[in-house]
């Protein structure tokens, strides 16, 4: 149920985000520029439905997505990856869960959840660019179970097999898909390489 992503622009961008110079501007638009990318990967498997419609020139059939998709980003951090995939699916309402890290226990707190009426049934992507212990991410799938979704896509930019393995762990049913699995997490729960903390890159808030 792990996917990664091997792509050569994907690499380009990641390498981007990773260099500690790079500013919060480019580190943000390389995201979503990534986020589009994994956007065609993570949906690819979807479906469609056909529609008659008319060129300038003769009728032909047209398509459109028959799934109910709903994207989820998981507040802070996931809010940088929602204009790469709303863009490539421009129809998705989107929900949102606040979580943050007790730094203590690394175990995730919940603080927010605004779902949109249509995520009983949907096939849900939720969006986290790190996925590292893996404790936010499976608590956020287990509260998105309560409202029965058909499928649960879990998309993140970088990853750790431990944080991998605890969601898997909880959520046999889940794809994850990844830019990168790294090395290891360090001591207070970091991705190492990583790219540092996702939520203080995007907004600049160190």
């Amino acid at each position: 149920m792990l996917h990664v992503i091997n792509h050569p622009i994907i690499k380009v961008k990641l390498s981007r985000m990773r260099n500690r110079d790079t500013d919060s501007k480019a580190f943000r638009s390389n995201l979503v520029e990534l986020s589009e990318l994994m956007a065609y990967e993570v949906t690819k498997n979807y479906h469609n439905v056909s529609f008659p419609i008319k060129t300038p020139l003769a009728s032909t059939v047209g398509y459109k997505m028959k799934e109910n998709i709903v994207l989820v980003p998981i507040l802070r951090a996931g809010l940088g990856m929602v204009d790469g995939f709303k863009s490539i699916i421009p129809q998705a309402p989107i929900g949102f869960i606040g979580l943050y890290r007790n730094e203590k226990t690394l175990q995730p707190v919940e603080y927010y959840c605004k779902m949109p009426e249509s995520i009983y049934g949907a096939n849900i992507i939720v969006l986290d660019p790190m996925l590292a212990t893996g404790h936010s991410a499976a608590r956020a799938i287990s509260i998105l179970k309560q409202y029965r979704p058909k499928t649960i896509k879990l998309a993140s930019i970088v990853s750790v097999k431990q944080g991998i393995d605890e969601v898997l762990k909880i959520h046999k049913d889940v794809e994850i898909y990844v830019a990168s699995v790294d090395q290891k997490l360090n001591k207070n729960g970091y991705i190492v390489p990583g790219l540092g903390d996702a939520g203080d890159r995007i907004f600049g808030t160190k």
